[in-house]
């Protein structure tokens, strides 16, 4: 897609979304294989996976900053996803599984800071249907890796609509989030912000902290996530009249628009650094900007605070008008996709968890009509991890049984109750601490074991 290919009044707005509704290129990503990094050595692994990373992302942050500058359309995040590093380091058996998890986790943290992204994601595992020695040494030791690196991040896949959910690994989670939190403790819990456990999860997502390069990728690609909360907003607040037809319509428009700069933006980089186009992820990611909220769509539509009565319609109409009209925009759209709806990092959410109007609940009903799933929400320091597993069992069975991803990312503030709040800063935002049920789940949690795959999965 040429740029020659845009009218002068596509430009023009174009310029006017950047500069007055906060549009942005939220990140560009790129994927790279570690395959060929295997070793049975943990320090071999541990250099060449820092050598290729440092080798293939050497030029992305100079070359996103460079089209940002050219076509004046900001680029907030540059980022790397990498192979589940499961699959990867199981093959080193010349030291301790954890140690060399760690190993690659630290050489990962090293390659990130020299190439100048601000997150690589990939420290991953995936245990839908069981988990290999590996992949419970990458899980057991995710904690302190995130405990002991800056821009790490990690994910892990407990469960799929093909093959149910592993409640073995489910157990586990919720002990590693409690840990990788009390681990961060001095940071309020900010181990656990990096730590995303999927149902569902796809192998394209550009989007941190839950990207990995999926093994069914290219050796090196790019992908792009764009945003626009603020340019759908502005959309939605000019049609106060409009019924939910005309509204999706102009919502449709408005992401047609957001997407096809994405695609331009993405295939100029594909090409200047010499690696293959993947995907624009259309997904709404907001920020704590005021302008800059999902949550604020959501109100513009009609409701006097997100989180009360109708949030859950509004938000399946959103997030299905932004797919249809990304789609006709480029020709792979993939990632996840959606509108997010993460609490700390969006005003408008922050502001009804804390007068009690978004409850835990119906963020969690939202989701089954989302992006993804309960993101960056906050909860007490002394929630058991039996509760926090059971939390993400139900996220989890939200995307089983809709086929869809769901995810589950939220920090048990060690120390903090409800009424406190945490603080992250950047585009991690603020959360207030949210009351989650106190009512044992132990017990449920203790079955282990799977939860089989339900009869949607029978569909060849």
């Amino acid at each position: 897609m040429a740029s020659s290919s845009y009218s002068p009044q596509e430009i023009v707005e174009t310029i006017r979304m950047v500069q007055m509704e906060k549009l942005d290129i939220r990140t560009i990503t790129m994927g790279i294989s570690l395959r060929d990094c295997a070793s049975e050595s943990a320090e071999r692994l541990a250099i060449r996976a820092y050598d290729k990373i440092c080798r293939k992302a050497a030029k992305l942050v100079a070359t996103g900053e460079a089209i940002a500058r050219e076509y004046g359309i900001p680029v907030i995040n540059k980022r790397i996803s990498v192979t589940p590093v499961a699959i990867v380091a199981e093959a080193a058996s010349d030291a301790d599984q954890l140690e060399t998890m760690l190993k690659i986790a630290h050489a990962m943290d090293r390659a990130a800071r020299e190439v100048g992204v601000n997150f690589i994601g990939g420290f991953s595992a995936l245990v839908h249907k069981g988990a290999t020695p590996g992949d419970m040494a990458l899980m057991n030791a995710i904690p302190q890796a995130l405990a002991e690196t800056e821009r790490v991040c990690a994910s892990v896949n407990i469960g799929s609509t093909k093959s149910g959910l592993n409640m073995d690994a489910v157990a586990l989670m919720g002990r590693v989030v409690k840990e990788a939190a009390q681990r961060t403790a001095a940071a309020d819990g900010l181990g656990a912000a990096k730590l995303v456990v999927f149902c569902n999860a796809v192998e394209d997502n550009p989007f941190m902290a839950g990207a990995f390069h999926g093994v069914g990728e290219p050796d090196c690609v790019i992908n792009v996530g764009v945003s626009g909360p603020g340019v759908v907003l502005r959309a939605v607040e000019a049609a106060p009249e409009a019924d939910f037809g005309e509204l999706s319509t102009i919502i449709k428009r408005t992401a047609f628009k957001i997407t096809r700069m994405g695609e331009l933006f993405g295939r100029t980089a594909s090409e200047r650094l010499g690696a293959p186009f993947g995907i624009v992820d259309l997904s709404l990611a907001p920020t704590p900007a005021v302008g800059d909220s999902v949550a604020r769509i959501l109100e513009a539509m009609g409701l006097e605070r997100v989180g009360i009565h109708g949030s859950t319609a509004a938000l399946a109409m959103l997030n299905d008008a932004v797919k249809k009209g990304g789609a006709m925009a480029s020709s792979y759209v993939g990632g996840l996709s959606g509108a997010f709806i993460p609490v700390s990092e969006d005003i408008g959410m922050i502001e009804s968890a804390e007068m009690g109007v978004l409850t835990f609940d119906k963020l969690e009903a939202m989701t089954a009509v989302c992006s993804v799933g309960l993101d960056m929400i906050a909860i007490p320091g002394d929630t058991p991890a039996e509760t926090i597993a059971a939390i993400i069992a139900d996220e989890a069975a939200i995307g089983m049984i809709n086929r869809k991803t769901t995810a589950v990312r939220v920090i048990p503030a060690p120390g903090k109750k409800v009424g406190d709040s945490v603080e992250f800063g950047g585009l991690l935002g603020r959360a207030p601490i949210m009351p989650v049920h106190t009512l044992s789940s132990a017990a449920f949690i203790q079955r282990g074991g799977r939860i089989p795959a339900p009869i949607q999965a029978l569909n060849n």
